[in-house]
């Protein structure tokens, strides 16, 4: 088993949904291989505009052909394993590249680094890990996990250092903290649906990171499976009373007691206000598995 790079764009030709399967032709398969049952890291292109550089994690569980087009593969991700990093890690910094086994032995980028599939030596994705899913500031702890308003943690990124990687990537409540992170950092810390970005006196947001479809469902930590939701419109979510279309307008559930409640607190266009990054958006895919389970 190996650790491999995958590379990754929202706009891929491929059938890719990151959180779930990688879709890649046959010439990569003797790549990707000796990675089943190990971990991967997504790569968005540095040619993508304002391109996120390494974005996720996740584990390899299997790789089956794709039945509808010959030469086709998908590797499938293992359920709970994939999460978003919070701090996305770029491709090169003044440095050079933070993955060094993309260097030649002049010490210069190789052909290697064009390559969508390549294997990640340990070193290196024990550093490209490291640094994603890094403990930054605690702005973003669960009530029932708050710690003391004036404590700060402060990480800084110095990559001529390997520093062991100290995230368990199976820790359920390690996982958590960082996908709350990666979500309201991606909605800037502001309830989607009523539009509220509330701080407390200690620097804390009220908003809270919703899983559209739940963990105990095989829902990934991946953003594109949360939205950032104040704590009242959490609760009405994770129990359909709203819901959203997949063109994001915001759905009041028929079984709501008090319509024109629940309808005071939406903002004034009656639509999710979604993350400025598109590849950060709710998922159609985890939308309709919301609607249906819950009745809408």
């Amino acid at each position: 088993m190996s650790y491999a790079v995958l590379m990754h764009r929202a706009d891929s030709i491929y059938d890719d949904s990151p959180a779930e399967r990688y879709h890649f032709p046959k010439q990569y398969l003797s790549r990707i291989e000796p990675s089943v049952g190990d971990w991967v890291v997504y790569l968005e292109p540095t040619k993508v505009p304002n391109s996120r550089g390494y974005f996720a994690v996740a584990r390899l569980s299997e790789i089956k052909p794709d039945r509808e087009q010959s030469g086709m593969y998908f590797a499938h991700i293992e359920p709970g394993s994939y999460i978003d990093f919070s701090n996305p890690v770029p491709f090169s910094t003044s440095h050079g590249p933070v993955e060094r086994g993309v260097l030649n032995e002049q010490g210069r980028i190789s052909g290697r680094a064009q390559a969508a599939v390549r294997p990640l030596s340990e070193n290196d994705f024990t550093k490209i890990v490291g640094f994603g899913l890094a403990d930054e500031e605690e702005i973003l702890p669960r009530i029932e996990d708050a710690e003391s308003a004036s404590m700060v943690r402060e990480y800084a990124v110095d990559f001529e250092y390997e520093r062991p990687m100290i995230v368990s990537l199976s820790n359920r409540k390690k996982r958590d903290k960082l996908f709350r992170r990666a979500v309201l950092n991606a909605y800037d810390g502001c309830c989607a649906v009523s539009g509220w970005k509330l701080v407390n006196g200690g620097g804390r947001m009220e908003a809270e990171a919703a899983h559209i479809k739940p963990v105990s469902e095989n829902g990934p930590d991946s953003v594109q499976n949360g939205i950032a939701l104040s704590g009242t419109v959490h609760w009405m979510f994770d129990r359909g009373l709203i819901g959203l279309s997949d063109e994001l307008d915001i759905i009041v559930h028929k079984k709501v007691n008090d319509k024109e409640g629940v309808e005071s607190i939406l903002n004034p266009t009656r639509k999710l206000i979604p993350p400025s990054r598109e590849s950060h958006r709710p998922h159609p895919k985890f939308l309709e598995w919301h609607r249906l389970h819950h009745g809408f």
